[in-house]
């Protein structure tokens, strides 16, 4: 099985509708069955200063979202989008995924930022979102920014069926991070064998490049720019394996905590 995704890489600002402007110039690029990621924070914006989200219209953003979910289905593609949300009171940061069939499909960020505790909540779940593609189902796991430090979630995912592992950055400020970063997403690849997706704010100076992986650790394409960027990658799904899961000690070591639903 083959899929193609579109990985897409902005300068994220603070204005919803400047993101939008940019997200629906991508978007107009895709054709039907793609599946496109954009960065951590990409809608509703997103910056270390969390006192940013006190200036967030509310009503804007979830027009926005509309936009973007109407978007999908009239394209008839797949758009995993990151944005911070309010919700009965409390802010998440969240990957939200947005269907050809009008779906919607949310992560919430489990392991959080410094910066963020105290203010944004954080989710309890690793969900196995299902993609209707052109030629079947996909699965798929989601991780946002700092998450590449904590291999046991990519695990988790890899473990219950995610077939490509999707993560929303925002990772900027000081380069000199940007081969660390790199080597995780690299190792988070191969050592579960699955494809992954990274898209990363543009800015002058990114922590981490905007980078598709495959399941055998080999880079099939990456930018590291401070404008808008995308790039067209095809995937074909039978390179995922289980090999080297399944020769784990599991009798020693196992993963026995987590929620997948």
């Amino acid at each position: 099985m083959k899929l193609t995704a579109i990985v897409a890489q902005f300068p994220v600002s603070l204005s919803i509708q400047n993101n939008l402007s940019v997200i629906d110039s991508v978007l107009g690029q895709t054709n039907p069955g793609d599946l496109v990621i954009f960065p951590e924070g990409s809608v509703s914006g997103y910056s270390s200063d969390i006192t940013f989200l006190q200036q967030i219209n509310l009503d804007e953003l979830k027009a926005g979202l509309e936009h973007i979910k109407k978007e999908a289905q009239r394209r008839k593609i797949n758009v995993w989008i990151g944005t911070c949300v309010k919700v009965e009171g409390k802010w998440f940061n969240t990957a939200q995924g947005f269907s050809p069939n009008g779906d919607v499909q949310i992560y919430h960020k489990i392991n959080l930022a410094h910066h963020e505790r105290g203010v944004v909540s954080a989710g309890n779940t690793l969900p196995i979102f299902e993609l209707n593609a052109p030629e079947g189902t996909v699965k798929i796991g989601v991780q946002i920014c700092r998450e590449l430090r904590y291999p046991e979630q990519w695990r988790w995912l890899a473990q219950h069926g995610a077939q490509i592992i999707l993560h929303l950055n925002n990772a900027v400020g000081d380069d000199t991070y940007q081969p660390v970063w790199k080597s995780h997403l690299i190792s988070r690849a191969a050592e579960n064998q699955r494809f992954v997706l990274s898209a990363n704010n543009a800015a002058p100076k990114q922590v981490s490049p905007t980078i598709a992986i495959a399941p055998d650790g080999k880079v099939i394409d990456e930018m590291v720019s401070a404008e808008l960027g995308i790039f067209r990658v095809e995937l074909e799904l039978s390179k995922v394996s289980n090999w080297y899961l399944d020769q784990r000690r599991s009798d020693l070591v196992e993963i026995k905590s987590g929620v997948s639903q």
